[in-house]
């Protein structure tokens, strides 16, 4: 039954911390400050105020509150003087584009209010199949960045671009002159008319040459598809034609080969006539893709080559020896079997960092002949060589490199060596960094020159083989910025801007479809053909794999954060902000360690009076004495034991607010670009604070919070044995908890009646609905010092819950048995044990919008009411913050505005400036210091549909309203539905009727208008 099994937030509570339950009983972590709104104590005792004075004072004083601590300054509007045509004021404009910055990419609309863009969203037309992560969507934020290059700069003096252009021609004569080499480095550019112009450059400059970097290398898996296949691209599998799925050290539903994998996989991850595809992952560190799997085995990347060479052995019948550990060896095999049965249904994909290894996942797939494998299409995101890189930093150290122009990288952060390429920099005559801001590289190169956003920029991407993308600008650089490519043409000495050259060359790439209509759509496809060849000795390959030894000490096992990715938005509250999906911390990176390591080398973590997260400190050290210093860490259910995982991003300095300069570089770490190092570790002196939402705002340990099964149990038993209703007394029967009301219920039927339906089995934990929360509607961002107060103000969370395989009576009946203080100990002990290896699932809880809404009953002001349409309302200027309405929530899901945060020094972040302020949403309020807020089901997009059918004389459109609502519209998963569930037609509404839909702690009677679908588990 679903909620038999023990469900734990940390390893805190798993302890039973006495402060963890200390802190469950407490509604507010820090006590409500009654005397500011009351006076001095001691004076209100002796004057007797009572309970009912209190509400006299702060309950019904609304004018005199309002005038005193609610009053707002005014703002005049100031109209056009000639308005523009394409521009309606109060209407939004939305414009197809693409973005592709080397590390994310996605098929895009931008919409824009007044010529401003203010909100990413999906571009979901025939051909676009990539959509935002949580990155793309706070990279509008990164457009009104006040940290911003705003002018090119000039030996470190801030120049013009005509000065730029004569010492770029200049250097190029002279280089030319004296032999000396010219070098482009770049990040992958994808664009097949920015490389056609760099074509010309190299036939015009016959001394230059291209060099492609990437910061997160994937040279390997390139190296092996290249050797077979005779392209260097990457596989774009389809998750969608497997049934089984083996993964060994990829985290496909994080970032491994760029991501964006999520929404095939999900499609066979929701159970349909009884089937849903199976999942095993082999890992080290615990991440999104072994959160959703079904079997996950922990263990090193040593053993992880020893477990592909097995799987090879069994699916294409080789022999080749293996020195697999005994205790890993019967998944492995299990896994294989498996995965050779299911055939063409069949896919295995690795994320380990050897050519050998990503040969064997070659030669396993073509023996499966895998549905999910495709040669065509393949992905162009990616085309750095590690050998490439290497040289170039050898020749710049020998003095032959004369002349360096950059775009879209910063090595001076991200290569391990930095020192060297710095050194080489100092060798090179003229070096040009093209960049956003005045980063680590630009500050040391003689020329940083301003590059625009990508919305105030003109481009085309080839994401995939075969589709063709255009980038358009949304709004006119708001800086004097000039485009890499635009340099590039008046150094060429080609007549026109880079916008006519575009429009020339697509020409032939579009035929058959026009420029407007591509521009329109931002996207083209045009097909590829498979590529022929994939013969190569992969027995010698596998031979080679299995003499992979470990080294006997810990694997340190570098990873990119679903927040920060490769750093390049390191500059963004949004994502500093946002809470990593597994562990639950924000504004940190830190080493994570497994509970058995953690024991040995005395680290530990613990949750403190207040409510915060404490941590130890250790030092790593690497095989070559290089050392990182400080770092904090986190205990992580489920890491491998021998391994440490530490996230590269953090721990810039330059072109960054003071509040965003945190974390610890771990590129220091990324020797040869190898992800996996050797190293030791050692505790330090002193205790971090983490800023960690993980203790917070829990649902009291209500076991029917997470509802889950098996798919067997699934199949073969009635519904109400694995989707309980809870049950509540009635006339001393026992009725049904839904059957019962509090209060008489109005009709529904009528009119538009909103609800949100979330499936548990396709939510990955991805994110990218809470920043498209904080966009839409302005969600403010409070900082380390805040969140860690439990002040956090999002409107939506992920929880993650870890769960054992025992039940609550099995706990419960274990800790009634305890005698003594021995028996405590080991009992506690054997209880911790499945924190070694937790299962994992992800609950996206926001307002439930409840239709007997407890907070409504509570509020004295009348502050927050029911609407007709099922949405919970606030009215801002009624609030008095009494925080009632907080406190009676059984979902924990209303924020208290504590400060004022717009326009506030004390938190220096978007907000604070007048560039910053550009991203915000005129249509939702900013809130002001002491209201509560939640979400509202993005009440003014839904008013907006409405409005529009209704101008348009017709009724809103089948599923119209999915893309109302942020989180809904910016699932790629599709793991969030919304609509009206009125509408019969409505998928939400088929949805509601389906077995596995349930209600967080229905047996409250609140009746939301959120429901969940119980998890699945293939097991």
């Amino acid at each position: 039954m679903s909620s038999n099994k023990k469900y734990w937030k940390s390893v805190e509570e798993l302890e039973n911390s006495s402060i963890v339950e200390a802190l469950r009983n407490n509604e507010f972590v820090e006590e409500i400050p009654t005397e500011e709104f009351l006076g001095n104590a001691d004076a209100l005792a002796s004057s007797g105020t009572s309970r009912r004075d209190f509400l006299k004072y702060v309950g019904f004083s609304t004018a005199a509150v309002t005038l005193a601590a609610c009053e707002g300054p005014v703002h005049k509007s100031i109209p056009y003087v000639l308005q523009p045509e394409q521009i309606i004021p109060g209407v939004a404009d939305y414009y197809a584009t693409t973005v592709f910055d080397g590390f994310d990419f996605a098929n895009l609309l931008v919409k824009t209010r007044e010529g401003r863009p203010i909100k990413i969203e999906n571009n979901t037309i025939a051909g676009a199949k990539f959509s935002a992560n949580a990155r793309i969507h706070a990279s509008i934020l990164g457009l009104y960045d006040s940290m911003r290059l705003k002018e090119p700069k000039l030996d470190g003096k801030n120049s013009s671009w005509s000065a730029v252009d004569l010492k770029i021609k200049s250097s190029l004569a002279d280089a030319k002159a004296k032999g000396g080499q010219v070098v482009l480095l770049t990040n992958t550019l994808a664009s097949p008319t920015t490389e056609k112009l760099i074509g010309e450059f190299i036939a015009k400059n016959p001394n230059a040459k291209h060099v492609v970097y990437d910061a997160v290398s994937s040279s390997d898996a390139l190296d092996a598809f290249e050797t077979v296949y005779g392209e260097r691209a990457l596989v774009d599998y389809d998750f969608s034609k497997a049934s089984l799925i083996v993964s060994v050290g990829a985290d496909f539903l994080g970032d491994w080969q760029g991501g964006g994998y999520d929404a095939g996989y999900a499609k066979g991850r929701i159970p349909q006539n009884g089937k849903m595809s199976r999942h095993f992952q082999f890992e080290s560190n615990m991440t999104l893709s072994g959160a959703a799997a079904d079997k996950r085995v922990p263990m090193t990347t040593a053993d992880q080559k020893q477990a592909l060479v097995q799987i090879y052995n069994i699916v294409v019948g080789a022999s080749v020896p293996v020195s697999l550990d005994a205790k890993f060896k019967a998944e492995v095999v299990k896994a294989a079997q498996q995965l050779k049965a299911a055939g063409t249904k069949g896919i295995l994909v690795s994320g380990i960092e050897d050519k050998n290894a990503q040969l064997l996942v070659l030669a396993i797939n073509q023996a499966l002949a895998s549905e999910a494998f495709s040669t065509a299409g393949t992905r162009q995101i990616r085309k750095g060589s590690n050998a490439v890189v290497a040289q170039l930093i050898k020749d710049m150290n020998a003095g032959s490199v004369h002349t360096l122009i950059m775009s879209g990288v910063n090595p001076v952060y991200t290569l391990a060596d930095s020192a060297s390429f710095v050194s080489g920099l100092k060798k090179v005559k003229t070096s040009v960094a093209f960049s956003l801001k005045e980063d680590e590289t630009a500050a040391v190169s003689t020329i940083a020159a301003a590059a625009p956003h990508y919305l105030e920029s003109w481009g085309d991407v080839e994401i995939t083989k075969g589709t063709y993308s255009l980038t358009q600008p949304t709004i006119r650089p708001i800086f004097d910025t000039k485009q890499f490519q635009d340099v590039l043409l008046s150094v060429n000495g080609t007549p026109g801007n880079f916008y006519d050259y575009l429009k020339a060359n697509s020409g032939a790439i579009i035929a058959g479809s026009s420029w407007n209509k591509v521009l329109h759509d931002g996207i083209f496809v045009v097909g590829s053909a498979a590529l022929a060849g994939g013969s190569y000795d992969f027995a010698g390959a596998a031979s080679l794999l299995s003499k992979a030894k470990s080294s006997g000490e810990l694997e340190l096992v570098l990873y990119t954060k679903t927040g920060m990715g490769d750093g390049q938005h390191a500059n963004n509250p949004w994502l500093q902000e946002f809470p990593d999906p597994i562990t639950r911390v924000s504004w940190d990176n830190y080493v994570t360690v497994s509970n058995a390591d953690a024991k040995k080398f005395n680290l530990s973590n613990e949750i403190v009076a207040n409510g915060g997260l404490n941590g130890s400190y250790a030092t790593i050290t690497t095989a070559d004495g290089n050392k990182l210093e400080n770092v904090p860490v986190i205990v992580q259910p489920g890491q491998a034991v021998g391994t440490v995982g530490l996230a590269v991003g953090y721990g810039r300095k330059a072109a960054l607010k003071e509040e965003m300069q945190v974390g610890i570089n771990a590129y220091a770490l990324y020797k040869n670009f190898n992800s996996v190092q050797s190293i030791t570790l050692a505790k330090a002196n002193g205790e971090h604070e983490f800023a960690c939402v993980q203790g917070q705002k829990t649902l009291m340990g209500r076991g029917d919070i997470i509802k889950e099964t098996t798919l067997e149990i699934f199949n073969t038993q009635d519904a109400k044995h694995w989707n309980e209703q809870p049950m509540v007394s009635l006339d001393h029967q026992e009725v049904e908890a839904t059957t019962v009301d509090l209060w008489e219920s109005f009709d529904r039927t009528t009119g538009h009646h909103f609800n949100l339906s979330i499936d548990l089995n396709a939510c990955t934990g991805c994110g990218a609905c809470v920043i498209a929360c904080h966009a839409e509607n302005n969600v403010p961002v409070v900082g380390k010092a805040e969140v860690r107060r439990s002040r956090d103000m999002h409107w939506l969370r992920i929880d993650r819950y870890y769960s054992s395989e025992s039940t609550f009576e099995g706990d419960n009946e274990r800790k009634e048995g305890i005698a003594g203080l021995s028996s405590s100990l080991s009992t506690f002990n054997e209880m911790e044990k499945p924190g070694d290896n937790p299962q994992v699932a992800f609950q996206p809880v926001m307002c439930q919008h409840c239709n007997h809404a407890p907070c409504e009953t509570v509020c004295p002001v009348a502050a927050t009411s029911h609407g007709r349409q099922g949405q919970n309302h606030m009215a801002y200027n009624r609030c008095v913050g009494t925080r009632y309405c907080a406190n009676n929530c059984p979902y924990k899901v209303r924020r208290f505005n504590w400060f004022l945060y717009n326009k506030n020094s004390e938190f220096d972040y978007h907000m604070n400036d007048d560039l910053g302020r550009m991203v915000l949403n005129p249509d939702v309020n900013v809130r002001s210091r002491g209201v509560m807020e939640k979400c509202s089901f993005c009440i003014q997009s839904t008013q907006a549909v409405i409005l529009e059918a209704k101008r348009q004389g017709r009724v809103v459109g089948k599923d119209e309203f999915n893309n109302a609502c942020a989180c809904s519209a910016a699932c790629s998963s599709g793991a969030m539905v919304f609509g009206d569930v009125n509408d019969k037609e409505s998928e939400v509404a088929k949805l509601a009727e389906s077995e596995r839909m349930y209600h967080l702690l229905e047996h409250v009677g609140t009746k939301p208008n959120v429901f969940y679908h119980v998890k699945v588990r293939n097991t």
